[in-house]
């Protein structure tokens, strides 16, 4: 697959096949794409926590946030959560701002992920202080993205943007529809 279809093709996801496992190896494989991509200054101040027990992938689930635009819905029910999680921290000893270093690791390890047949979600809304009290989390780390993963059971749906209104949506059929806009409306001239 080329690069446009990869990116294509990398949604975010968030209803998963939960009894799919993933395995530890791949998702340091994933990490090993982050580790590769571009740090601000080239400081590399990320550290990652994996994820990928039941156990401990249920830990995790009850502390983030799954999709603001649909309100109604509190995240993946039992049998379509995730079973497998990356933590994105950003090292203080290292550096003491994080830049764009995280949401490059994100989308690079997004990448990754789907190329190999996963999806995920790329999620920052996070009960940060429980979380990091829960999962025994040093404070020499800011806590900055969850990585949500497994083997998706939803379809998602790139939709032209209507009414400049930018918010995803699901049909009666579960797809989600997840409006953008054109490329004609990016570019400008000045």
């Amino acid at each position: 697959m080329n690069l446009k279809e990869l990116i294509l093709k990398t949604r975010t996801y968030r209803r998963f096949d939960e009894s799919y496992r993933i395995d530890s190896k791949l998702l340091e494989s994933l990490i090993d794409f982050a580790r590769l991509s571009a740090s601000g200054a080239n400081k590399q101040p990320l550290k990652y926590l994996v994820y990928n027990s039941p156990e401990d992938c249920n830990k995790v689930f009850s502390f983030i946030g799954w999709a603001g635009y649909l309100h109604e819905w509190t995240g993946p029910e039992k049998g379509e959560r995730p079973s497998g999680y990356i933590v994105i921290l950003g090292d203080k000893s290292i550096a003491d701002v994080f830049g764009i270093d995280h949401g490059i690791a994100a989308q690079s390890i997004m990448l990754g992920a789907n190329e190999a047949g996963l999806g995920g979600c790329i999620i920052a809304t996070i009960k940060r202080e429980e979380f990091r009290d829960e999962l025994n989390i040093p404070d020499k780390f800011d806590i900055l993205l969850v990585l949500a993963l497994g083997k998706p059971v939803e379809n998602v749906i790139i939709d032209e943007i209507k009414n400049d209104d930018v918010k995803y949506w699901r049909d009666n059929s579960k797809n989600h529809h997840v409006p953008k806009r054109a490329l004609k409306d990016l570019i400008i001239k000045l």
